[in-house]
């Protein structure tokens, strides 16, 4: 790993926010994110994020690559939750570990977006096509997740319908925002979007820092609790989405020579999801615990990617 992208993603600000949330746990201080400027400022990301990838779109000439990337990050989404799902099925149950591997197998759009804040600051460029590739990998691995449930619980029939799930999984709020933005965004001419840029662009690091606060005080309160379940869920934590993003960081060249793409679809591999599907698994697997699969991807999987995960997968990437 090169020591100067280290260097520079852990002296980044939004960064240094999240270890600010963690210490105020730690120091068990009453700072906290009001609930709903919280909520505003996800949902404020996840909207810039997708305005922006739309109008990179509009720009873009939908070209092999880009089908390429498409059909790549599903497979991807599809491949992920399949094998994670043996790995954790012995040690955590059948309902754990369908929820797990879906976690695994899906993606975090915050931590998309804290890679898209960590390619700008290092001047990389990187494709609006691949906002479009984190929204298309959401749902194949709820569906995947959900199916290995029905197939190996005692109890198939108290399970949701697929459809009902996959209905559920298009219309939570972050993903129908990420969609949505990306389509207005395409749409939207130059002219009109520059109108909004400074809300779109100016603010964006700034909102992305407060934002990191909370999802450090948030994660070091789940991490007090997540600690109970025993070292196999750390380590799961830690080196499954290791070995995914340092795997997809090398396999990617085939399909893009992009350094910015490549790294995207490394941090998507690598990621889990603590939003969309925690909403779904209540759903499709009640009996699965949501304080460990959300305490794994938000409180371990979350911190190592946006610390430690980049500079190595992007390290990776120079190297092929």
């Amino acid at each position: 790993m090169e020591l100067r992208l280290l260097i520079d993603n852990l002296t980044n600000p939004a960064l240094l926010f999240f270890f600010l949330g963690l210490i105020a746990v730690r120091l068990k201080s009453d700072l906290e994110i009001p609930p709903g400027s919280s909520k505003f400022i996800s949902l404020y990301l996840l909207f810039s994020i997708g305005f922006k990838g739309g109008q990179e779109l509009s720009h873009s000439h939908l070209d092999i690559e880009i089908l390429l990337s498409l059909a790549f990050g599903v497979i991807l989404a599809f491949i992920i939750p399949l094998y994670t799902f043996f790995i954790l099925k012995k040690k955590l149950g059948v309902y754990n570990a369908g929820a797990i591997a879906a976690a695994y197998g899906s993606v975090s759009a915050v931590t998309f977006v804290t890679t898209v804040s960590f390619l700008e600051t290092q001047q990389i460029e990187y494709g609006g096509h691949m906002v479009a590739v984190m929204a298309l990998m959401e749902a194949p691995s709820i569906i995947i997740g959900t199916l290995l449930i029905m197939l190996f619980s005692s109890s198939r029939g108290h399970q949701s319908s697929i459809v009902h799930i996959l209905r559920h999984s298009l219309t939570n709020g972050s993903v129908l925002l990420i969609i949505g933005s990306l389509v207005i965004g395409f749409l939207a001419n130059h002219a009109q979007a520059e109108g909004i840029k400074p809300f779109t662009t100016d603010i964006f690091k700034g909102f992305l820092a407060v934002f990191l606060l909370d999802m450090g005080i948030t994660s070091g309160k789940k991490l007090s609790s997540f600690m109970e379940h025993g070292w196999f869920a750390l380590l799961f934590a830690l080196i499954v989405p290791l070995i995914n993003g340092s795997i997809v960081a090398m396999m990617s060249s085939t399909i893009t020579q992009s350094d910015g793409n490549r790294l995207l679809f490394s941090i998507l591999a690598a990621s889990a999801s603590y939003i969309a599907v925690p909403a779904a698994m209540k759903l499709a697997a009640p009996k699965a615990n949501p304080s460990l699969y959300i305490p794994m991807a938000l409180a371990i999987t979350f911190p190592f990617n946006i610390t430690l995960g980049l500079p190595i997968y992007l390290s990776i990437i120079h190297l092929y």
